[in-house]
């Protein structure tokens, strides 16, 4: 996994802070292989909430909240909820191939 601890805490504590401490966050994609370079670093975030105005501002708050701690670089939160109804394939691939933080 090509995150730092301290970034990987940065992570759930921006997750937990937005979503609830409920929330469980996965790092995916080209960061989960540690013989790539670069890429950005795709999330996806598991939780509870259920109300599409409250995803949209927790989603926000926490991309602020990542950009602040590790600069601006490019970031992907893809939300695993309630709300979204059937499960689609990038979050059964995501949790499938990525890391719970």
């Amino acid at each position: 996994m090509r995150l730092t601890p301290e970034q990987a805490a940065i992570i759930r504590s921006a997750a937990a802070e937005a979503f609830g401490s409920d929330a469980r966050v996965w790092l995916f994609g080209s960061r989960v292989d540690d013989s790539k370079r670069g890429g950005d670093i795709d999330l996806l975030v598991q939780t509870a909430q259920t109300q599409p105005d409250a995803l949209a501002r927790a989603s926000i708050a926490m991309l602020a909240r990542l950009y602040r701690a590790l600069g601006e670089q490019k970031i992907v939160v893809v939300l695993d909820a309630p709300a979204h109804g059937a499960t689609r394939d990038i979050i059964t691939t995501a949790k499938a191939t990525g890391v719970l933080l």
